[in-house]
């Protein structure tokens, strides 16, 4: 049982405490190992696999004879494991971390893993501790000191105070439980690994709200936050649920819920290509990613048509052609790169579907209470299938009734486990931190969405056709894209010493302005807005300089004359203009540079304007000498609140 006399003091600390706002939007890296070989190339070798993950500082603790040997770097996994090379530690048993700062500065102090002040626990945290100031303030009158200012120092000493309490008892089942125990005063979210001195061949984890997956190998087990850490050793995974602690030695594990629940474990087998993780040939993962982008998109639509070509089929809604029917709305929710593909999902589910749309985000939708008409279908995208805002704003749609989808690029994630149904990318690990091959999966499976929906509704059989043609030509259009790579290199190069830049699109080309802009700024630092064309003129027209190029997103039909009054006006102000159109247009359009797409169907013409945007910032970023693929205050995904 808790001891009463702990649980009635910290809840008065609670009690006059604050709720402290989480510092960070990233997730970290975790790994641990427990087995028949030496921990320490283990670990080493899947923190450079998870540092995508965050990349400000390093640390590693392997359990010796008597003693853990903790080594912790600020800076990048490389810088860690030269100092590991030079400390040799030896052991079977072992965590290890790479990490964004959330509570404290990057310092080495504050890098994980952190050890107990009486050296019993070595502990690695993902996620938001928001109450371990009330802990914290606790044990410090307890006796037990720290060294750190990170809210993960708080649950080591925790779980180190409650082993101690009944030391007699002290060993592997204690050792579980005082984790177990510790995690029940702990508000927030958190995936951790623990290694007890006592305890030399266990490994505990726990998780809630940040994603862990166990491993399962020959007589070594493996808990990492992603399967790309070990992929290289085992193929057989358990993914761990909210709420779950795992008790892992080398020959097996169990799985139980916080409030000691026995839980049966699922192994399932990843279909992962290792290839997926290496560089090749290319200079970094984003160069890599943008050129995947043609096999991305054809393994999108693999098997997803009808036999006759007139619509798409999806395995996995869960959902049927009845059901569907009866949908009155539609609500996107997503964050960041996937939100821009929710917009495009909304201009083509409107136009070829006839449903209403609406898109939220999902980190201001979870707290919301917005009346939502009952027959309302709650669509998510997240790459990862972890960010937590869309994690909890599907919990949220679920909790008041409505049937959930997701598109996620994540077998076994965390959303993909969580929604009604959902739709799998098939886009290949995306290692690079700016979203690129996901990104344009997504608005190709939108379009595939949208094709689906008219087709149960007034989309004609012709028309079904002609857009599954459509798509299926997106592969090789994207290929011809890509040929024009040194050319839009050259463009960047002329084009990078710029401080601001405006990107400017209608209709469905307004999120892939954002999506331009967005990208120009994670990986380049230049400043860059995205705006719908028309409304350059209601106050960004102020901006308009020599010094401030404007990029014109140009499709053909109806409303091209009114994107070239708009080109016209920037170049009234001598304004320069990088345009990305059909070809038919060029010749027609003033205007400083122009990058060529193909005359497409208008369901697919938002994926191939994004290319050039994506090899648009790429260059720029690299003739600036930045990390593309490691770009400075951003990880992968969000994970903490």
């Amino acid at each position: 049982m808790l001891c009463l006399g702990f649980t009635q003091q910290l809840h008065a600390f609670c009690l006059n405490l604050k709720k402290i706002p989480a510092l960070s939007f990233y997730m970290c890296g975790i790994i641990g190992y427990v087995g028949k070989n030496s921990a320490t190339p283990i670990l080493i070798d899947g923190l450079k696999r998870l540092e995508y993950r965050g990349y400000d500082s390093a640390g590693i603790a392997v359990r010796g004879k008597s003693a853990f040997t903790v080594v912790r770097r600020v800076g990048r996994v490389d810088q860690l494991a030269a100092a590991v090379a030079k400390a040799k530690p030896v052991g079977s048993l072992g965590i290890s971390h790479t990490r964004w700062a959330t509570h404290g500065g990057v310092t080495e102090k504050n890098t994980h893993p952190h050890v107990s002040s009486d050296g019993k626990f070595a502990l690695v945290h993902n996620g938001v501790i928001e109450n371990y100031q009330s802990i914290k303030k606790f044990l410090i009158e307890k006796g037990y000191t720290f060294s750190s200012e990170t809210d993960t120092e708080a649950l080591s000493n925790l779980i180190a105070y409650h082993y101690a309490k009944e030391p007699q008892q002290s060993g592997t089942s204690c050792f579980a439980e005082s984790v177990r125990k510790s995690l029940l005063h702990v508000q927030g979210t958190y995936g951790i690994a623990v290694i007890c001195l006592d305890c030399p061949m266990e490994l505990v984890g726990a998780r809630k709200g940040s994603p862990l997956i166990i491993g399962v190998g020959d007589e070594e087990n493996i808990l990492a936050s992603d399967v790309s850490a070990f992929a290289m050793r085992t193929r057989n995974v358990v993914y761990l649920n909210d709420g779950e602690v795992v008790h892992i030695r080398p020959d097996g594990f169990t799985i139980s819920t916080i409030t000691q629940e026995e839980v049966a474990a699922v192994v399932q087998e990843v279909d992962w290509n290792i290839e997926d993780s290496e560089l090749g040939t290319f200079k970094n993962f984003m160069e890599k990613e943008i050129f995947e982008q043609p096999a991305a998109l054809e393994n999108a639509m693999r098997g997803r048509f009808s036999d006759d070509g007139s619509t798409a089929m999806f395995g996995g809604l869960n959902l049927s052609s009845k059901e569907l029917r009866y949908v009155d709305r539609i609500l996107l929710c997503a964050c960041g790169t996937a939100w821009h593909a929710c917009l495009v999902a909304e201009y083509l589910i409107e136009r070829y579907a006839r449903i209403p749309v609406e898109v939220e985000y999902a980190s201001e939708f979870r707290y919301r209470n917005a009346p939502i008409d009952k027959n309302t279908l709650v669509f998510v995208i997240s790459q990862s299938g972890e960010t937590i805002d869309t994690l909890a704003a599907l919990k949220e749609a679920k909790r008041k009734g409505f049937r959930t989808l997701a598109i996620t690029n994540s077998v076994g994630s965390s959303i993909a486990r969580e929604t009604d149904g959902g739709i799998y990318q098939h886009a290949g690990q995306e290692v690079g931190v700016a979203s690129t091959k996901a990104f344009t999966s997504q608005i190709l499976i939108s379009a595939m969405v949208a094709l689906y929906l008219g087709r149960l509704r007034d989309l004609s059989y012709e028309e079904g056709r002609t857009m599954v043609d459509a798509l299926r030509s997106v592969p090789n259009h994207v290929k011809e894209i890509l040929k024009q790579a040194d050319y839009i290199k050259s463009i960047a190069d002329r084009y990078a010493h710029f401080k601001d830049f405006l990107f400017l699109g209608r209709q469905s080309m307004f999120p892939i302005a954002l999506e331009g802009a967005l990208k120009l700024k994670e990986i380049s630092y230049i400043h860059a807005e995205g705006y719908p064309a028309a409304e350059m003129k209601h106050g960004p027209i102020a901006l308009i300089c020599e010094e401030c190029p404007s990029v014109f997103l140009v499709t053909g039909g109806e409303i091209m004359q009114k994107t070239l009054a708009n080109i016209q006006e920037v170049k009234a102000r001598k304004g320069p203009v990088i345009v990305i159109g059909p070809k038919h247009c060029r010749e027609e359009i003033q205007a400083d540079e122009y990058i060529e797409i193909p005359d497409v169907h208008d369901a697919v013409a938002p994926i191939l304007a994004t290319i050039p945007l994506q090899l648009l910032a790429y260059h720029s970023a690299v003739k600036l000498g930045r990390d593309v693929d490691k770009p400075r205050n951003l990880a992968k995904s969000v994970t903490v609140e």
